[in-house]
């Protein structure tokens, strides 16, 4: 492994929050990477149109976004490198970050690796991702006007955003595996009194149908094993996200695989560490949102070095 190589903040993930903090730290003369183990954007990246983020009264593909936001970063003179982290250590003010091909050294890091949503890993879901198979209400439901959809899940998520969606929709059907839900009561009692939303308890969901969209759900009742089919021209599934923290195991040995407390600055509890986005507890799910708190962190991480060389603990 090569020597570390040097910066004064090191950001892990390419998505909005990312590339937000990006613009921000480097604006500001730092020293600033982002590193990404694929490839700039993360879930915007897949988001064909983008109707509610600030700036664009006709909306703005998603793609287009995450290159406009890299290319204003670059302007500052960020670099990027695709490579995957795969650990951090701490020492005292300083962050070592180690992946396949380098190491390196900041003493702040701003932690955007996002949360991937959980699959069914059913037929169909993968291949009409973007084509009538959606994870975020708020992103695609105005797409969905008069259409018949499913919503996946039992949890607070699953019936919230099914509510949202029948602001939309003609009839919204709630799949879910178990006989009762999760959710709070209020939300099921709104769902179970909102006339547009209809229930298949004890199911799930084993092949989504459609050739170039989504045309329809085959279930199987988890009791009788008997199956089904019902037309649909969209399946949103909540049924949980996967935070990208796995390898944070040996610095929050309690957090790792969930999402990561922040203060109100974005900062963990391990100084000069900070959460952005989706990896972040309580985090909005939005680009908007997100983008905010990339802006807090910078701005934060800035006065962290700062205050650190200020004591002596960093060299100026």
């Amino acid at each position: 492994m090569p020597d570390p190589i040097e910066y004064d903040i090191v950001i892990v993930g390419g998505g909005p929050a990312a590339l937000a903090a990006a613009i921000y730290a480097g604006r500001s003369e730092m020293r600033t990477l982002v590193l990404e183990r694929s490839g700039l954007g993360g879930q915007v990246a897949l988001t064909h149109a983008i109707e509610n983020y600030p700036g664009f009264p006709e909306g703005i593909a998603g793609p287009e976004l995450t290159t406009r936001m890299a290319a204003q970063a670059a302007r500052f003179g960020v670099e990027t490198r695709i490579e995957e982290v795969t650990r951090l250590d701490v020492e005292g003010p300083i962050k070592i970050l180690t992946t396949s091909e380098n190491c390196y050294r900041a003493p702040a890091v701003i932690l955007a690796m996002g949360a991937d949503p959980r699959k069914l890993n059913v037929p169909g879901e993968s291949e009409l991702r973007g084509r009538g198979v959606s994870y975020c209400a708020t992103c695609d439901g105005p797409f969905f006007r008069g259409k018949k959809l499913v919503v996946v899940g039992g949890g607070d998520t699953a019936l919230k955003e099914a509510l949202f969606l029948t602001h939309f929709a003609s009839e919204v059907v709630i799949v879910h595996r178990r006989d009762t839900f999760r959710a709070e009561k209020i939300y099921q009692t709104e769902a179970a009194g909102n006339p547009k939303i209809r229930f298949e308890p004890e199911t799930v969901v084993q092949r989504i149908l459609g050739e170039q969209k989504v045309e329809g759900v085959e279930l199987r009742h988890v009791k009788s094993e008997a199956v089904k089919k019902i037309d649909c021209e969209g399946v949103f599934i909540f049924v949980g996200r996967i935070p990208n923290t796995s390898f944070l195991k040996n610095v929050f040995p309690k957090q790792h695989g969930g999402q990561l407390e922040t203060d109100r600055d974005m900062m963990t509890c391990e100084p000069g560490l900070f959460a952005i986005g989706d990896v972040r507890q309580y985090s909005y799910r939005q680009i908007a949102a997100a983008v905010g708190e990339g802006a807090m962190a910078a701005i934060a991480a800035e006065n962290w070095i700062s205050a650190q060389k200020a004591e002596g603990k960093l060299k100026r």
